[in-house]
């Protein structure tokens, strides 16, 4: 009789021995394939981690036979690193792939268009300026939102530069 707590000692030493092998074979692929599978989530990034979360499940609860599952997790893996691979040699892909930065305050200003744009309000944005220990507002020179939908905060600089950091942002062209 199956009930909510257990089934049979069969099924559970196969939930057992899938879940070892579908955490080994995670383990190993995601070591091999590096740092970006694990990286702070962009939304790409996000679905990869979704996908694979979902194709382990499927592996360690047996509805995948393991041999397929391991195949599922590295078309998964080339298929991020494939497209991260033409998205940095090209400029059309890596607008497909990646948003663009978002300036949600910038030199004494909140920029409210951007904020409703993002959904972000002005005390998102003192909070991150806070997180970055700054408690002077004439200190910050812009709050960008990332990629990864992070608040970034850009000190003021005392020198100023040809090159820096708010280059790839649009309206500051």
């Amino acid at each position: 009789m199956e009930t909510l707590l257990f089934k049979d000692w069969e099924s559970s030493l196969n939930v057992l021995i899938c879940a070892s092998i579908s955490f080994l074979t995670a383990f190993l692929f995601i070591r091999i394939s590096g740092k970006r599978t694990l990286a702070k989530l962009t939304a790409f990034d996000f679905v990869v981690t979704v996908t694979l979360g979902s194709t382990l499940s499927s592996m360690i609860l047996g509805k995948t036979v393991l041999i397929d599952g391991a195949i599922a997790l590295i078309i998964i893996i080339s298929l991020q690193y494939a497209l991260a691979f033409f998205a940095q040699r090209s400029k059309t892909m890596e607008q497909v792939i990646n948003t663009k930065p978002t300036l949600m305050f910038y030199d004494g200003q909140f920029l409210e268009k951007n904020m409703e744009k993002e959904f972000v309000t002005k005390e998102e944005v003192y909070a991150a300026i806070r997180e970055f220990r700054l408690y002077r507002m004439e200190d910050v020179l812009a709050v960008v939102m990332e990629l990864n939908g992070q608040l970034s905060v850009v000190k003021r600089s005392l020198l100023p530069t040809e090159q820096h950091s708010l280059s790839d942002i649009d309206e500051l062209d």
